[in-house]
């Protein structure tokens, strides 16, 4: 796809995404209920969307300690109260769902919305999905292989014939509803992996670095990659898209947004180690030096994160920053508080320099 002749440079898009954790805060230890945080989210995309970001992503996980196990449905909600706001999963566990199902809901989320669904699938933190759909987890990066190169060929086409390994076959199967956008556009969300980043380019897919740890600049060897698989595959450089997601809290002041945010920081990065058996606390040394400038969590004030955001654009020239705000069992106010500043105090600002 070339972009058309006379198109202006809008600038990266800005977003928030929620992977719909319930962990308890930190501060009462009381954890809210699941039909609470759908309620938050809802509002939050609510917010999102009046405020004038351009995207708002759900994440999917099938465990008691999360909220959303199907992020189309959360969507679908959400896009008959918002207007404009780009819709997209955050990530689709792609591993252990069906390509067909997968497509047809977002297609059908596309019309709902009238033309802002997208896709955004990866393989997850967890497994708890493999034996839940019956999928055995040794079969993890085949699973996912075949299962993106079949969700870009329902993609193109509305009739498909195709065979693989872990599905069954389809015959000249038609794949309905199609969606109102000409194809739906579909992300690959990637954590570190080189050999993921190539593969996203050689099938025209986006590439969503999640950046949640280090110097963002240990993943431009990732973006390069991943642009240079893409031409190879004969994509223009117009098609390969790159978003940047991480963790984010913006106070009026860098001392005030540290003190705020630290607590629900290690209060999530603590619960998630307990989950995978790790006993691991976050120190506030240790979050003040992954809090620094050149590093990759976006804390401080707005005039941080402007630097921050612009920063990662000069290693990457990404066309989207996605942050997620609400995690450690942060109270709805602080979560309603940051999307405002973002979009009301950094998006402007960093759309207008990343235009230029």
């Amino acid at each position: 796809m070339k972009k058309e002749s006379g198109e202006e440079p809008s600038g990266i898009e800005i977003g928030v995404y929620t992977l719909a954790d319930l962990e308890p805060d930190p501060h009462t230890d009381k954890t809210i209920s699941a039909r609470q945080r759908l309620e938050e989210i809802i509002e939050a995309a609510k917010i999102a969307d009046a405020a004038g970001l351009d995207v708002f992503g759900v994440g999917e996980h099938h465990r008691l300690d999360y909220a959303v196990s199907a992020p189309s449905v959360v969507l679908a909600a959400i896009s008959q109260v918002t207007k404009r706001i780009k819709l997209t999963s955050a990530t689709t566990i792609l591993n252990t769902v069906d390509p067909v199902r997968l497509f047809e809901e977002f297609a059908t989320l596309d019309l709902l919305s009238k033309g802002r669904a997208e896709i955004m699938a990866g393989r997850g933190a967890f497994k708890e999905s493999f034996p839940l759909f019956g999928f055995d987890v040794k079969d993890d990066h085949q699973l996912f292989e075949e299962n993106l190169a079949l969700l870009m060929k329902l993609n193109e086409q509305e009739k498909i014939s195709w065979k693989g390994r872990y599905r069954a076959a389809l015959q000249e199967a038609e794949i309905a509803p199609r969606p109102m956008q000409k194809s739906l556009p579909i992300w690959v969300g990637v954590g570190g992996s080189l050999e993921s980043a190539k593969r996203a380019g050689r099938l025209g897919a986006g590439l969503a670095l999640a950046i949640l740890g280090g110097e963002p600049k240990g993943y431009k060897p990732l973006v390069a990659a991943y642009r240079e698989a893409g031409k190879h595959a004969g994509y223009a450089a117009f098609d390969l898209k790159v978003a940047v997601t991480g963790h984010a809290f913006i106070g009026k002041t860098t001392e005030e947004a540290k003190d705020q945010f630290y607590p629900y920081h290690a209060n999530y990065w603590e619960y998630l180690n307990r989950q995978q058996g790790r006993t691991r606390q976050i120190s506030r040394a240790e979050f003040d030096r992954v809090a620094e400038p050149d590093t990759s969590l976006f804390v401080g004030n707005s005039q941080d994160i402007i630097e921050k955001i612009l920063k990662q654009y000069e290693l990457f020239g990404h066309q989207r920053f996605m942050a997620q705000m609400d995690i450690g069992g942060m109270p709805f106010k602080y979560v309603a508080q940051n999307i405002e500043r973002l979009a009301v105090e950094i998006a402007p600002i960093v759309r207008r320099e990343t235009k230029k």
